[in-house]
Parts: structure tokens; sequence; C-alpha cells
């Protein structure tokens, strides 16, 4: 045999699975679990928490919109801090951020202060900021062929979010009574110490040996390249539109004289929603392409519009949140998988940072705007607006349809 018929032999052989990268793959999907178990309880109790300790319940959501402020502004240094010393680093202090903020948060709720309270947010926000990258690590210690699964399996691990977040904050609401939800954020910061230890296992990406130099397009020629503005235009408004409406929910739900445990109850069902699908939105993705996949996600979000604009039982908020939940994931799963085939290897840092600064912006609006509009204009109104985003970033998904994809990518 000659050697151009061995290498021509070996280029048939199917590739071997990355073994190690699969396994670092699964750590960071139980990682994320532990993550957005914490986050859904944030989620859960903290506009409560917010109602509570401010004299203005307009501003009940303002210290959950300082979180995705804080997240936003930290989340390119956290790229670049990572570039310079690997993800391990950059996620392990990320959760130690995690850990003062929920501190931090169950103290100003002894203290009734509402100025702890946000400062606590900005903390929890800077937490955010890291551990948002796990999805690219995901992808970057994939094979090609595993990447998209690579990307749905680590938002899979919401799955138990779904379930430990609502009931971990229902068992602890009263752990530190008289004081309301105080005891929730004890058990976010005992889930940012057991993240921190799971994190050492597995080989993460992105840790060099030395600090790389900076390539590739800058972040202003990056958003004139329409196939990644209109990944970072899904993704601000598959997350924007999701906060909007979640972030208002529990307090709707409590104007309509539902219980905390009813509200529990529908978060949990649209936090299931919103990860179970990860299951197979990799498979669906390899089989009827991302951008398909993305606007099947504006029609469910269609879907949660309608229904929550149709009334205001249980059974509405209900049907309302499981959608938008599976909605977000097929915006958000497709949009992250399409992002990552946008950028050369030494535009990466920038690419991902410049994406999730935009997308946490667009979260820290719809935070802000969140309970002011829920206080000011009604449920109605909070849904009728999230027409203006999916909108917008509709229009960017279909312009791409009619274009070829660049070849130097």
């Amino acid at each position: 045999m000659t050697d151009a018929e061995g290498v021509a032999l070996a280029q048939q052989r199917p590739q071997q699975p990355n073994t190690q990268g699969r396994l670092t793959v699964g750590i960071l999907s139980l990682a994320q679990a532990l993550a957005m178990t914490g986050v859904s309880i944030v989620t859960l109790t903290t506009g409560l928490a917010g109602a509570y300790l401010s004299d203005n319940p307009a501003f009940a959501t303002v210290p959950m919109a300082a979180q995705y402020v804080a997240t936003m502004f930290c989340t390119y240094p956290a790229a670049m801090l990572m570039r310079h010393y690997g993800r391990r680093f950059g996620f392990t202090l990320g959760q130690a951020f995690g850990f003062l903020g929920a501190c931090l948060s169950a103290y100003a709720l002894l203290q009734q202060s509402f100025a702890l309270f946000l400062a606590a947010g900005v903390l929890l926000g800077v937490h955010n900021a890291f551990w948002g990258f796990y999805r690219f690590a995901a992808a970057e210690a994939a094979d090609a062929a595993f990447k998209a699964r690579a990307i749905s399996l680590v938002m899979a691990g919401g799955v138990l979010a779904a379930f430990a977040g609502p009931e971990l904050a229902k068992l602890t609401r009263n752990l530190l009574a008289p004081v309301l939800f105080a005891g929730c954020y004890t058990v976010v910061a005992a889930l940012c110490v057991a993240n921190i230890g799971l994190l050492q296992f597995g080989r993460l990406p992105g840790a060099p040996a030395a600090a790389p130099q900076m390539g590739g397009r800058t972040w202003q020629q990056l958003l004139q390249d329409p196939r990644y503005l209109a990944a970072v235009a899904a993704g601000m408004a598959s997350y924007g539109v999701m906060v909007l409406v979640m972030a208002a929910t529990p307090l709707s739900m409590a104007d309509c004289g539902l219980t905390f445990d009813d509200s529990a109850f529908v978060i949990e069902w649209h936090l299931l929603a919103m990860f179970t699908p990860s299951f197979f939105t990799g498979a669906l993705i390899q089989r009827l392409g991302t951008t398909r996949i993305i606007l099947i996600g504006f029609v469910l979000n269609a879907i949660c519009m309608i229904a929550n604009l149709s009334g205001t039982t249980l059974l509405n908020f209900w049907v309302g949140l499981v959608a938008l939940g599976f909605g977000w994931n097929f915006m958000y799963v497709g949009a992250t998988n399409l992002l990552t085939d946008t950028y050369r290897p030494e535009e990466r840092d920038t690419a991902q940072a410049t994406n999730d600064t935009m997308v946490f912006a667009a979260i820290a609006l719809a935070t802000f705007a969140s309970g002011a509009l829920q206080q000011t204009w009604g449920w109605a109104a909070v849904n009728a607006i999230v027409a203006l985003p999916l909108v917008f970033a509709g229009v960017a998904m279909l312009g791409l349809r009619a274009k070829p994809r660049p070849q130097n990518i």
C-alpha cells in the first residue's frame, strides 16, 4: 500500500469520538445545572423580596436588573481574563463572586436594607458573567460533529434547576423566619461552593500556557457581518423577551390573587420547558438547520403572547410560560450555534464577549421595564411589547435565508 493510499484510507475511517471532550461537556452540564438552580431561586424570590424591601412597588425588579447590568459590564472583562488565565480559573472566580453575592443577599434581607440588596445583586451579576460562558466552553471541548449537541446538553443542565430551584425556594423561604426569603439565598451560596468543587474536574479548554495575541475583526466589524448580527439579535430577543415576561409573572400572579406556591408551580414548569428540549435541540438543528429552529422559537413566543393576553387564570399563566420556555430554548440554543459559526478562532473571545454583553444589555433593559410596566400599565402591556424585539430579530433571521455562508469562516 502506498503512502497516498494509506492517507486516503485513514480519511475514510470514521472519526473516533473525543472521549475527554465529552466528559468535559458532562461536567459543564452538571455545573450549569447547579448554576441554574441558583438562578431559578433568585428569579423566583428577588422580585418579591425587592417588593418587600422597597417603599415603591415599581422598584421591585430593580435588584434583578442590577444583576443584569453588572453582567453586561463584566462579560467582556470576564472573557479577557479567561483568555489569559483559562476557563477553570475564570469559572471558579465567578462562583466565588456568586457565593459572596448570595451571602450578602441574605444579610441584606435580615437587615431589611434595599441598598445592600442592590449591592448583592451586583455581585450575583458578576457571577453570571462567568458561568454564562459554560456553553461556549462545551462547544470548544467537543469535536465538530458533536458541537451542536454539546451546546444543547450543557443547556439541558437546567432541567435539574426546573425542579430543584422552585422546590428549594419553597422549602427555605421561611428558614430564617420571620424574615422571608433570606434562607433561599443560603442555598444559593451552598450551590456556588458545590460548583467550585465540580469545576476542578475535567479538562476545561481555553487555558493557554501564555496569553495569546489578539487578532481578527473588532467588535464593530463583527457587527457588520449579517450572520453575526442575526445571531446576536436572536440571542437578545430570546433572552430579553423571556426575562421581561418571567420577571413580571410572580408580581402579576400575586396581583391576581394567586399564591406563592402557584407562582412556584408556574416558574417550575417554565424552567422545565426552557431546558428539557435541550436533550434534542442539537439533533433538530442538525436535521432542520439552525435558522428553522430559531424561527420555530418565534412562533412559540407568539403562542405565549396569545395565552397571556387571553386571561389571568392559573391555566393562562401556565400555558404562556411553558410556551415562553420552549420558545427561548429554540431561539437561544439556535442563536448560540449560529454564533459559533460566524467567527474565526482568533476572534473567539471578542465575538463571544460582544454577544453576551449585548444579550445582557437586553436582559437588563427588560428587567428594569418589567416591574414598571407591570405596576403602571399591567400584565397586558408586558406581553404586548414583546412583539417589538421579536419582529426586529425575525427580520434579521429571514434575511439570512437568501445569503450564502462565507467561505472564510
